[in-house]
């Protein structure tokens, strides 16, 4: 049974998708405006545009999508194994991150800071998204997302690759700037409320905090990410 086709939408996820050569577009669905702020994309790409109205997205999507007139179907993307990306540079890891929104947002601030790979448990993590691609504002085309079996595991794995890993907790008794922070080296952020699991906070190398003066000492966890890798990239 195949997968389902990704539905991307909104201006910069679709921009992102015509400009990947790993992308197989079967449809491409635009308002007038839409198609002319991104001709050059569409003529370069290849791919023919089919003019429809907003309200006519509108009914595909609903009403709190944010289209933009914009309504792509393209074949999922192939991701790599854990064993297949680059053993450099910088990893995030997720543990239990499940809100789409939060996890687009992680993958573009990924993106910014040309992080490695993005790594997730294939449970209770998100699948990709209409609403994941359009919180990553085509972030999605840029990073490998890896989903593997288990974290502790893939941790482990990451060890062995000669990566060190950080646990981003609130209560850490280190601050993140006091830590050896040379690549490859991976930072692990647990979901809202949670936190890190206990196997997982025993399968890091340090346990790292972000010092905040404020009277609100927790970020959520997209916002705690970009920090964490502004931190890391100083």
């Amino acid at each position: 049974m195949s997968e389902p086709n990704d539905i991307i939408y909104g201006v910069h996820p679709v921009a992102e998708a015509l400009k990947n050569p790993k992308r197989k577009i079967y449809s491409l669905k635009a308002s007038k405006n839409a198609a002319d702020r991104l001709a050059a994309e569409i003529e370069a790409s290849g791919i023919a545009a089919e003019i429809v109205h907003p309200k006519e997205l509108d009914k595909r999507l609903g009403d709190e999508a944010v289209h933009q007139g914009l309504l792509m179907e393209a074949k999922p993307l192939n991701q790599p194994r854990l064993d297949q990306i680059e053993k450099s540079g910088i990893v995030v890891l997720l543990d239990q991150v499940t809100d789409p929104h939060n996890v687009g947002a992680i993958l573009r601030t990924c993106a910014a800071f040309n992080v490695t790979a993005l790594v997730a448990t294939a449970r209770h993590s998100p699948d990709a998204s209409a609403v994941l691609f359009k919180s990553a504002s085509g972030a999605y085309e840029h990073v490998p997302f890896v989903k593997v079996t288990n974290l502790s595991r893939a941790m482990a794995e990451l060890k062995d690759y000669g990566f060190r890993i950080l646990g981003l907790d609130s209560d850490a008794p280190e601050d993140i700037s006091a830590v050896d922070r040379a690549p490859p080296v991976a930072i692990v952020m647990g979901a809202e409320g949670k936190g890190l699991r206990e196997l997982t906070r025993k399968s890091c190398d340090h346990l790292v905090r972000l010092d905040m003066n404020g009277p609100i000492r927790s970020l959520n966890v997209s916002n705690a990410c970009a920090v964490a890798l502004y931190a890391m990239t100083r």
